[in-house]
């Protein structure tokens, strides 16, 4: 098995690394898409994340890796074994983290599996031939070249990542196993862009260049003719900053059902959002999710403006207006500028930790109750 590159050892590109850990520390973020010219360590960081992640604890012959300690989400062929009398949750086995290459030319029969209708037909047996969606489960798909891949196959990847489960039905006869995953798409623009509704899609978006620090461009060089030297000595040097990185992931996964927020936090995001004439709610809930894993990477139990800030970073650029030349309509010092603008209008507001609207309704049903 091929040496990955480590990913603490990436220079530069802070914003990427970032996107991407934070889809580590909270899978239901919906993913990464990073934009950027060839050459700027995008594949490269996909890998080395799947790589740096702590092996996953699966269910021992099961074909899509589902948690033994989860029975609600075991596929179709686990729930049948544990109906048979199977143990389950005490026959599993660990398992790498999967890394799944999704090519161009992939069909739909090929994302999401197919069934065999003849053979349920003739043996009464549902056989399930898995696809992509089954080899990603609790791992990474990544995706180069996302912009050429057909619309509908987008379509379909975005909508398992965001349900969290593959369900294929023909003539009648259903299968369903777990979908969950980090899904990273790479492109480069400048082979064309994808369309407003699937760029929404997609949680976060990262913009990335080459480095134009030269002491930096050196680092590059260095460490790459490094690895390709001695790949496993290389690995071995950065290990303890691999294995340092693995543990705050872990840690802060641990921490984020206990990460909270307040009404004034959701009131800048909506305001923030609202201001900027963003459609839709998605971005509002994608910045909400992405400041509590910020928070928890950081190893607090309340998120900030700080971390509202970093996470707007992160899923507002793609979705902010453009001009007809392409170009978005704010840009992104602008962003920043506008959100530190509000975040002193909230602060001189009288403290409190609902907006005015909510405590006016309280004291009104307060006297309607008599208390």
């Amino acid at each position: 098995m091929p040496v990955i590159y480590p990913f603490t050892a990436i220079v530069n590109q802070e914003r990427m690394k970032r996107a991407l850990i934070l889809n580590a520390i909270d899978q239901r973020i919906g993913g990464v898409l990073i934009r950027g010219e060839r050459g700027t360590a995008k594949s490269t960081a996909a890998r080395a994340l799947a790589a740096l992640l702590p092996r996953v604890k699966v269910v021992r012959g099961c074909r899509f890796g589902c948690d033994p300690d989860q029975p609600e989400t075991w596929c179709t062929e686990c729930q049948a074994r544990a109906a048979d009398g199977e143990d389950l949750q005490n026959q599993w086995e660990w398992k790498p983290v999967p890394f799944v290459n999704l090519p161009v030319s992939a069909t739909e029969d090929r994302v999401v599996g197919t069934l065999d209708i003849e053979r349920a037909i003739q043996e009464g047996k549902r056989h399930f031939e898995p696809g992509v969606l089954a080899a990603a489960n609790r791992g990474i798909l990544y995706i180069d070249e996302v912009n050429l891949l057909d619309d509908h196959v987008v379509d379909l990847l975005l909508d398992a990542a965001a349900m969290g489960v593959n369900i294929v039905e023909r003539e009648g006869v259903s299968f369903w196993h777990p979908a969950r995953f980090i899904l990273v798409g790479t492109m480069n623009p400048e082979e064309g862009d994808l369309r407003p509704q699937l760029l929404d899609r997609f949680a976060l978006a990262v913009d990335v260049q080459s480095v134009a620090d030269p002491a930096q461009r050196v680092q590059i060089i260095e460490r790459n003719i490094a690895f390709e030297a001695d790949p496993e000595g290389f690995r071995e040097a950065w290990l303890p900053h691999e294995e340092a990185l693995a543990q705050k992931i872990v840690q802060a996964r641990a921490l984020l059902p206990e990460v909270t927020y307040t009404s004034r936090d959701l009131l800048t995001i909506a305001t923030l959002t609202a201001s900027l004439g963003v459609d839709g709610h998605r971005a509002d809930m994608v910045i909400l999710k992405a400041a509590r894993a910020q928070a928890a990477y950081e190893g607090r139990k309340a998120i900030t403006t700080d971390d509202i800030m970093l996470a707007a970073e992160l899923a507002l650029p793609h979705r902010l207006r453009r001009t007809p030349l392409g170009q978005s309509e704010v840009s992104f010092a602008e962003l920043q500028e506008r959100l530190a603008n509000l975040v002193g209008e909230r602060q001189a507001e009288p403290a409190s930790t609902e907006p005015r609207r909510h405590r006016h309704e309280a004291e009104k049903a307060k006297k309607v109750l008599g208390a």
